[in-house]
Order: structure tokens, then sequence, then C-alpha cells
């Protein structure tokens, strides 16, 4: 039924597919604060390969230098910097965990079936070999210099936010 040749590719998307689903499958269901940033963190280096295997090397590389190293690292500081004192173990609530699963196999239809109807075509005006990371600072700063901008105040806002939360947690 399927014609698929087994090349390095092939494999190379396997192995990140496996490390991608392991780190987030891992990341919610570890106990450890640092476990589960360490799982994360492998789940976005899987993402990371998943960029270079589609010819996306910069988005490759602000995958780990972002979201691997400096998202990581934040919340290892932001885990150092406030206390965790131990809390009781909720109960578990047969409600909720069955609304999740039927929404988790809801959702997994739904992908799979919008996957198996869709019609993909190939991008003949893609071109590997061009510059990418150029365009892609031509349309950050011409045509979503709005966006961007907007969000950096998001982040500085958000940043604030944690820093006050922190410390009235100190206090």
């Amino acid at each position: 039924m399927f014609n698929v040749d087994i090349t390095g590719e092939y494999i190379a998307f396997f192995i990140f597919a496996v490390i991608i689903i392991a780190g987030a499958v891992l990341m919610i269901s570890l106990e450890k604060v640092v476990h589960m940033v360490i799982s994360m963190a492998a789940a976005f280096l899987g993402l990371a390969g998943m960029y270079v295997l589609l010819d996306a090397e910069f988005v490759a590389f602000v995958q780990v230098l972002i979201y691997a190293g400096a998202v990581s690292i934040l919340m290892i500081f932001g885990i150092m910097m406030t206390k965790h004192n131990g809390e009781a173990v909720e109960t578990a609530k047969p409600l909720h965990e069955t609304l999740a699963a039927v929404g988790a196999l809801c959702l997994f239809g739904l992908l799979f079936y919008s996957i198996r109807t869709a019609d993909f075509q190939s991008a003949g005006a893609f071109d590997p070999g061009q510059d990418n990371t150029l365009a892609i600072g031509e349309q950050l700063f011409t045509g979503y210099i709005v966006p961007f901008e907007l969000l950096s105040i998001l982040l500085t806002v958000a940043f604030i936010g944690a820093i006050a939360l922190a410390k009235k947690e100190a206090d």
C-alpha cells in the first residue's frame, strides 16, 4: 500500500519525533520541576532537529538559542528564586480525567481526519538555496513591525509581572 524509501532523513524524522513526544509526555508526567524543565528542553531540541530537516536552519538556531537555552535557564532561575513548600497531592478526579481523555481522543480524531483529507501540494516557489534569514528579517521589520513591537512589550510586562509575583511570594 505504501511505498516508502528508508533514508537517513526518514530515520532522523522518527528519532526527532520520539524525542519530542517523550519530552512532552515526561514534561506533564514528572513531579519534580527541574526534571520537567529538562524534559521540556529535550522536546525543544527535538523540534529544532525537525526544523533542520525542513531546511529552516535559522528557525532551528533560534529554537535552540531562545527556547532550549534561554527559556529553560529562565525557568530554572525562577524555580531557584521562589520557595516551593511540599504541597499535598491532589486527589484524583475521575470526571476531569474522563473529560480530558475524551477531549484528547476527539482532538486526535479531528487531526487524523484533517490530515487524511488534506490535499498537500508541493510548493514549487520555495528554493532552499536562498537566504531565508534575510527574507525573515525583511518581513519582520517591514510587514510585521507592529506585532513585533507589541510582542516585545508583552514579554516585558510578563517579565515584570513574574518578578512582582515572586517578590510577593517571598514576603
